[in-house]
């Protein structure tokens, strides 16, 4: 283990200050050179402890529940820009409250709450979600112009023209994809919602811009909005969740015990892949871990890495070490911030990881410890 986690307890997920101002900065780079808005997509990364440093580089946020508007206007400070695949009446009027955006997936939902946005007391700009048909995604699970697909209004599904309280367009088809996933988007974008456009005054062009990924081509996404946007004149958005904390951070664990079958030695661990990392089952892949080789190395010792819940298949594997695997070795899973913390839960009552920040200073900040409480409180 590294020094700079000697105080960190196990579990836990630390973000790193450095390497979040580092993307910060970047993406307030594209903000500037592209004349565009970026906002951080809640989806992905909500770690509401290190939103005082966000909001040094960006206002706002993307939501997709009631709960992430709210927390936008809590601790974002700022209203939201909000869309759900539908939404839920009995929520409705308070979404209003702390959104400046509302978007709808379908003509039904925007005739549905239509009235409520015009006698809201605040503006709310409305938009709808497109689905442009076209993506290249894989799994198809994270792809949202698959056949059949439910997120978005295909083109043959709308009027000629836009209802009048309509000022935007949004499609999200991109999924940790590279500026030339975009530029391919945007020309079925073009093709099939072209003659919409000047009738709108922004267009959401929705997130899975890793931007902050090293092969990046940070200068092509730049020359694609500029380009689109002096062709348009309009206000464009994009609401990446995984840019903003890639790579920002940890999931520090601990070896407990060291079991072996068959010739396959697991490293059974204070976490869990099920409960902690379920993208790592999910998705499926297979995180770096410190100080490890990541491909089995012939002759190094090889290890499965073993969840502590009762899942049979929450396991992921296999890593080499330079040395034996023994109880008390630390174990640091790289890049753990987004997606991670958004999607832990409570399966088999097992230990939630404590959440902390490493600070630019080199100082820990234990931000929060879960016991009981929050395990018991989720269920009835």
């Amino acid at each position: 283990m590294t020094d700079r986690f000697g105080a960190v307890p196990s579990p836990c997920f630390v973000l790193e200050e450095t390497r979040l101002r580092k993307n910060l900065e970047l993406i307030s780079r594209v903000m500037k050179e592209a004349d565009v808005e970026i906002i951080p997509a809640f989806k992905g990364f909500s770690m509401w402890s290190a939103f005082p440093i966000v909001r040094e580089y960006v206002s706002g946020a993307s939501a997709s529940s009631l709960n992430e508007a709210r927390l936008c206007f809590e601790e974002m400070k700022a209203r939201a820009h909000t869309y759900a695949p539908v939404f839920i009446p009995a929520e409705f009027n308070e979404i209003l409250g702390y959104s400046s955006h509302v978007v709808f997936n379908s003509m039904a939902q925007f005739h549905q709450y239509i009235g409520q946005v015009k006698t809201h007391p605040e503006k709310i700009s409305v938009g709808l979600r497109v689905n442009p048909e076209f993506s290249e995604v894989e799994p198809l699970i994270y792809n949202a112009c698959a056949p059949g697909s439910r997120l978005g209004i295909v083109a043959d599904q709308l009027p000629n023209s836009l209802p009048p309280e309509v000022e935007g367009l949004h499609f999200h088809t991109l999924c940790e994809s590279g500026a030339d996933d975009l530029e391919k988007t945007l020309a079925a974008f073009e093709k099939n919602f072209g003659k919409y456009i000047p009738q709108i005054k922004w267009i959401n062009m929705g997130g899975g811009h890793l931007m902050t990924r090293k092969e990046y081509d940070v200068e092509k996404l730049i020359r694609i909005l500029k380009a689109f946007k002096a062709k348009y004149n309009k206000h464009i958005i994009l609401e990446p969740g995984s840019a903003f904390a890639w790579d920002t951070g940890v999931l520090v664990s601990t070896v407990l015990d060291v079991v072996e079958n068959k010739g396959i030695k697991t490293a059974m661990l204070d976490v869990s892949f099920a409960a902690h990392m379920p993208d790592c089952l999910e998705m499926p892949y297979k995180p770096r871990i410190e100080g490890s080789h990541f491909d089995p190395v012939n002759g190094k010792p090889t290890y499965r890495m073993g969840g502590n819940s009762c899942l049979s298949g929450d396991f992921v594997g296999f890593w080499s070490f330079d040395n034996e695997l023994k109880t008390g070795d630390r174990i640091i899973f790289e890049d753990m911030i987004h997606y991670t913390m958004v999607k832990t839960n409570f399966f088999n009552g097992v230990g939630h990881p404590s959440i902390g920040i490493l600070h630019s200073d080199g100082g820990f900040e234990l931000v929060r410890s879960f016991g009981y409480d929050p395990y018991k409180q989720k269920l009835s």
